[in-house]
């Protein structure tokens, strides 16, 4: 079992040992941190909350206590650990949980150097020989050390309201060729093989569940699952985050449903049991499974008014036994219909439908019907129950919700991720023919479309109840599980302490930057309408945008080899969270989340021939034959692991970093770009290139080294620094700029005096990594070599040659390129010549792209269109980013008139 300290107390040592610990820690505490929600608003459903807090270099130690203060003068109990440290040791992020009430209010206030206050109820966990017990004060848990249940039971006020929490999955042997084909299927359970309590109280405790599923009947093994559950104190609603990893034969193993089953007991008589679906906004279908209704004056009166009893019913309230009932009330109620069977299918992003039957001899009937479920349901009965909440419900479709046997003493729920109403899940390419670059940007190779080892990760919320909730408080609930409350400090902060490299603020101040931030917010909105318009939904796909756009079709190319799903090329990803952290907007922070939980999961490895390595965009999100690290690099991670203290985005940063150094070693990303004559006579273990294959190791080992410390993720970072900048050229060394490897210690080897060049080298993530590194670690080389690429990039070998004895040549801005590396050589240098070369890109006719709309209608399309027919997404996230950072580094040199 951890508890707090440990979280402390390696990184600690490690840095003390290495003489990094700066004995000139800031004295004086950090002024206090203003906080508030994501949404502005706060949840009106008492929970938990967990987020993270950056500080700037030198204000915080790691043994620092906070207090919280809410918006109402409370001292709320909030639990700390430390997440990241700058290279002095002192604390970078901090992470914090607390338990949430809408009493707290909208604003809170965050002060290192005081205590936290204490909280009446405390998180208590025991543990037997086989079993976890944790104890929130409301609530009980009892979680297995290994078997078949994730949740062996929950308990409110004393009672069993779930019990045999597990996974379930129904493979498919194989498609369905035609309509009259019915291939066998088989249901697998979850198998736990490892619990691990991560993290224990006082206000949150963690429990981490490893497995697989097993087929009962054959014994046979597949899907790995990864559970977390989120306990807080003095609370009963539980977080659970749910990640599936494919590891079948896509040619064969069809998953045919995906999902979470409880039982919920049910001990009431049949008319005080109740079903809730939510539907769209605060829309909510609530029914007791034995309507007490009946034809026109037919109804059971209230014994002590003598009115219909059933308003009272359908508001969940207890009615009297039938043994209380009157004989005539006894015979209407003894011949009206029990509905044993419930389910909610969203089929689709824009319709679900709710069915209902008696039992399994009887037939579904239709029961109601919307657009967009928020993906809530409800089964109990006036003595206790469960409602389950799945984030993203109708974006990620087809997904269900399931309650069988409501009749019986215990009902049957299944949340569905994949509904088993749905076709089975089809895991392969798109095509059996490969199709090239030349023609359709297509990069594919023999076996390398595979889908063995990608993942999906969902998020629920599991709100156990002592009785039937009010209808008003079940639509807080669905409101709340579709949109999580999030606390947020303001952009001014995150700005303040330097996190994440070189980034601005919004100004308006000026007509230029006010016509650069529009420029900006046209981009955001033009996504967000092409999301919808365009139906960028689904299991697999949703949160990701495509890459290119067909104005002939007036279709983005979903259909078109490499202009298909985008897969974080060109840092659409790093685009979203930085126009997030500079305004603070809650749409924007959802559209990041969103493509972040998507590409971290289903575009990269995390188990197989490929682990640590990510794909390069396709028609499927794995179809590609390039496998690169600059898709799975961690610094595409760490924005929503920092703000949020995601320990799922915790697991892949460590397991992509770890893995992906080897990857790269045993799959060379030039093997077809420039094949080795003779690879067995090659001298060095691998081969990559500076960028932007070195630079996304160099931020892997970077963020792995500010989140434990490790001087051995240092030490390949320094390695690698100290061989480029005793290269030749520099950081343009070598054709196409590849060098040797060594992926045991991170040297790099030059393998020519060639000048290399490489289009790709650092807008894929590169330029904002070098950068930051450059700011972050006290190393001249890599300095030096880093800002001479910045102003030389464009520069002939004997320029280069001739600058590293002068260290001065360019000084017209001639070599640099027309982005961010020029703002960075002006911010450094003071040159305005390197601000000129960056201001070029803010005007150049990429930036108003998003600005140039037209409405395209039908017939000529399916739906109403807006089309921006000059936008890519390429365009769209690299503009973005560079206008992000040119205006932060050339701030005293831009223009006030609009281009």
């Amino acid at each position: 079992m951890k508890n707090r300290c440990k979280y402390f107390i390696l990184p600690i040592l490690l840095f003390i040992s290495t003489g990094m610990m700066n004995p000139a820690f800031a004295q004086d505490q950090p002024e206090a941190v203003d906080l508030k929600w994501l949404s502005g608003g706060a949840p009106e459903v008492a929970g938990g909350v967990s987020w993270g807090v950056p500080w700037g270099r030198g204000e915080v130690q790691p043994d620092e206590t906070f207090n919280l203060q809410g918006g109402n003068g409370e001292n709320i109990p909030v639990q700390s650990w430390t997440m990241a440290y700058w290279p002095d040791g002192s604390v970078k992020w901090t992470g914090f949980a607390m338990s949430t009430a809408p009493s707290h209010g909208t604003n809170f206030e965050l002060q290192a150097g005081q205590e936290s206050a204490s909280g009446e109820q405390e998180i208590k966990i025991r543990e037997s020989d086989t079993t976890w017990e944790i104890d929130t004060g409301p609530l009980q848990v009892l979680i297995a050390k290994w078997g078949g249940d994730v949740i062996r039971y929950m308990k409110v006020d004393g009672k069993t309201v779930a019990s045999n929490g597990n996974l379930v999955a129904i493979i498919q042997d194989g498609p369905e060729l035609n309509a009259w084909d019915s291939p066998e299927k088989q249901k697998f359970n979850s198998k736990v093989e490892k619990v691990t309590i991560e993290q224990e109280g006082p206000v949150r405790a963690v429990v981490k569940l490893e497995g697989t599923h097993k087929a009962p009947r054959t014994g046979e093994e597949l899907l790995p699952f990864v559970v977390r559950l989120y306990f807080y104190a003095d609370r009963k609603p539980v977080k659970m985050v749910h990640t599936l990893i494919y590891d079948g034969d896509q040619d064969q193993d069809f998953i045919r449903g995906a999902g979470i089953h409880f039982k919920v007991p049910m001990r009431e008589e049949m008319h005080n049991r109740h079903v809730r679906f939510s539907g769209q906004d605060d829309g909510l279908w609530a029914e007791p499974i034995r309507p007490m209704i009946g034809r026109g004056g037919r109804y059971v009166r209230d014994g002590d008014t003598d009115d219909d009893v059933y308003p009272k019913q359908l508001d969940g309230k207890r009615i009297p036994n039938k043994n209380e009932l009157t004989d005539r009330d006894r015979y209407y109620l003894s011949d009206w219909a029990v509905w044993g069977d419930f389910k909610l299918n969203q089929p689709n992003a824009d319709g679900f439908t709710i069915e209902k039957r008696t039992d399994d001899h009887s037939a579904w009937i239709p029961a109601g019907a919307g657009k967009r479920s928020n993906g809530l349901f409800f089964a109990g009965d006036v003595s206790g129950g469960l409602a389950v909440s799945l984030k993203d419900f109708w974006q990620s479709y087809p997904s269900s919700l399931e309650i069988q046997n409501a009749n019986e003493a215990a009902a049957d729920m299944y949340v569905w991720l994949w509904s088993p109403d749905a076709p089975a899940m089809d895991m392969r390419h798109y095509d059996t023919k490969p199709h090239g670059l030349e023609s359709v940007y297509e990069d594919i190779q023999q076996g390398f479309s595979t889908a063995y080892g990608v993942g999906r990760t969902s998020e629920l919320m599991l709100y156990p109840t002592a009785g039937v909730p009010e209808k008003a408080e079940m639509a807080k609930m669905a409101e709340e599980g579709s949109k999580p409350a999030m606390v947020v400090a303001s952009p001014e902060y995150y700005h303040s302490t330097d996190m994440f490299g070189m980034w601005s603020l919004p100004d308006r101040s000026t007509p230029f930057k006010r016509q650069i931030e529009d420029q900006l917010d046209a981009y955001i909105d033009y996504y967000q309408t092409s999301v919808e318009q365009h139906n960028w939904y689904g299991f697999w796909d949703y949160g990701d945008f495509i890459h290119s756009y067909d104005w002939e079709r007036h279709v983005w190319r979903y259909d078109l080899g490499g202009m298909a799903w985008q897969n974080t090329e060109l840092m659409t990803d790093m685009w979203l969270w930085y126009s997030f952290l500079r305004t603070g907007r809650a749409d924007v922070f959802r559209m990041a989340e969103a493509m972040t939980r998507h590409t971290q999961e289903v575009d990269v490895y995390h188990m197989g021939r490929f682990a640590g390595l990510g794909t390069r965009h396709s028609v499927r999100h794995w179809g590609g034959g390039a496998k690169e690290v600059r898709v799975s690099q961690a610094p595409l991670k760490r924005f929503f692991y920092y703000l949020t203290t995601d320990e799922r985005t915790g697991d892949l940063i460590r397991q992509t970093t770890e893995d992906a150094t080897d990857a790269i070693a045993k799959l060379d990303p030039m093997r077809i770009a420039m094949p080795l004559e003779n690879p067995d006579e090659f001298p060095y273990p691998a081969r990559l290139r500076l960028g932007p294959d070195w630079l996304a190791l160099a931020g892997n080992w970077m963020t792995m080294w500010e989140m434990t410390g490790d001087e051995k993720w240092k030490e390949l970072l320094y390695n690698g620094m100290d061989s480029i900048s005793e290269f030749s050229l520099g950081f343009m060394s070598g054709e196409n700029l590849v060098v040797g490897f060594d992926p045991e210690t991170g040297e790099l080897f030059q393998l020519s005096d060639e000048k290399g060049r490489y289009n790709l080298a650092t807008i894929q993530g590169g330029g904002e990594v070098g950068t930051e590194l450059a700011e972050l670690v006290d190393h001249e080389g890599w300095k030096k070599a880093w800002l001479q690429y910045a102003r030389l990039a464009r520069a002939p070998k004997e320029v280069i040659l001739k600058d590293m004895e002068t260290w001065s040549e360019g000084s017209d801005g001639q070599y640099a390129r027309s982005d961010r590396m020029a703002a960075y050589a002006y911010y450094k240098t003071g040159n305005p010549a390197y601000a000129e070369r960056a201001i070029e890109h803010l005007t150049s006719r990429r930036a108003a792209a998003a600005q140039q709309t037209e409405e395209i209608m039908p017939p000529e399309v399916l739906n109403p269109v807006t089309e921006a027919r000059w936008v890519t997404t390429n365009t769209a996230g690299q503009w973005s980013l560079n206008a992000i950072q040119i205006l932060e580094m050339v701030s005293d040199e831009l223009p006030r008139r609009a281009p």
